[in-house]
């Protein structure tokens, strides 16, 4: 595919993650933006809604049913839950799907009923693929849905999957805090959005029902080989973009936080994107801001017998339109990393 530049389409293109994807498709010398789609916005040009994205000859706004979809190779999908599912089941066979909804993130259908609702389109899941790029290539490359993981998945996932198959911790005593800035909300007004409200504080939101946490808990069950349940708690903090994640582990019987250290940095010594902090550093998000990296490492407790796992992502990169856009080329059999070597953004 590589021959000829991919028709694409991004569904969704007012969303903070389709704004993110536009702006990084823009520079991939193998996509050419055919279509953009916001419904609500139909009949005006990109930059009405995002002024940043002006001078670059995009396709106008249009509502999802004035796409020509046959003339689209790949859609990229940031429209919310329920509503990405309803699209994307409408769309002809011959187009190749990366989803960054949760519309097809849980393999089991009940489970998306237990948190989302009942599902729109049950009958596609057996084609969805899990997104999570530096763990499904294979099954990611020949599929037709990938559903790309949500933003906390993404870090906490990338953090805890290596020392979990290798049973370096105990996955019944999993401690989760996660924080992330705004923009993880999406664009559309809500109130513990407000400058006022979130500007100059942080708190907790979703306690103990996050929906996130299934996803969570359905990769790690599969890693550690039985069904797990984590204690996982997200908070808002007062910044655009990034997330940061601490999880609390205790070490299995023998292991030690030298062996998950040494886990991490074999199962992705040869990974583009991720990386690991210097000596006496620990991941933050200005080091990883604008970019598709996520920074992860393994630090000592006080508490004997247990570790802490730090790991920091941009939540619309790595966590959304970067990752999305790492399917794409996996999806195409092109580089990994093309389109996605922005440096990140320090201070």
């Amino acid at each position: 595919m590589s021959l000829q530049r991919i028709r694409v389409a991004v569904i969704g293109a007012s969303g903070y993650t389709g704004a993110d994807l536009i702006r990084l498709a823009l520079r991939h010398p193998d996509i050419e933006i055919v279509a953009l789609t916001a419904n609500a916005h139909a009949g005006k040009a990109i930059e009405q809604v995002y002024p940043h994205l002006s001078g670059y000859g995009l396709p106008p706004l249009v509502t999802n049913d004035e796409v020509d979809w046959h003339a689209i190779d790949v859609a990229f999908c940031g429209l919310p839950h329920a509503t990405s599912a309803v699209v994307i089941k409408e769309l002809p066979k011959s187009v190749r799907v990366v989803d960054m909804s949760a519309d097809f993130r849980l393999r089991d259908t009940a489970t998306y009923v237990q948190w989302y609702g009942e599902h729109p389109a049950p009958e596609l899941q057996q084609q969805a693929v899990y997104g999570l790029s530096e763990h499904y290539r294979e099954q990611i490359a020949s599929a037709r849905i990938v559903a790309c993981p949500g933003c906390y998945p993404t870090a906490v996932l990338n953090l805890l999957l290596p020392v979990v198959s290798k049973g370096l911790i105990d996955a019944d005593d999993l401690i989760i805090d996660a924080k992330s800035g705004t923009t993880g909300a999406g664009r559309s007004p809500k109130q513990l959005t407000l400058l006022a409200e979130a500007g100059e504080g942080m708190g907790p939101y979703s306690v103990a029902s996050h929906r996130h946490s299934p996803e969570i808990e359905q990769e790690i069950s599969i890693a550690a080989g039985k069904e797990v349940v984590v204690n996982f708690t997200p908070h808002l903090i007062p910044m655009s973009r990034g997330e940061l994640i601490t999880a609390y582990a205790r070490l299995a019987p023998g292991a030690s936080v030298e062996d998950c250290k040494a886990a991490l940095v074999e199962r992705y010594k040869d990974e583009e994107f991720v990386g690991f902090p210097p000596d006496g550093a620990y991941p933050q998000t200005q080091f990883v801001r604008g970019s598709n990296r996520i920074m992860l490492n393994a630090y000592e407790d006080r508490v004997p017998g247990r570790v802490i796992l730090i790991a920091a992502l941009d939540n619309l990169v790595k966590g959304s339109a970067g990752q999305a856009l790492q399917n794409f080329n996996i999806m195409c059999a092109l580089p990994e990393a093309r389109g996605l070597q922005q440096v990140a953004m320090f201070p």
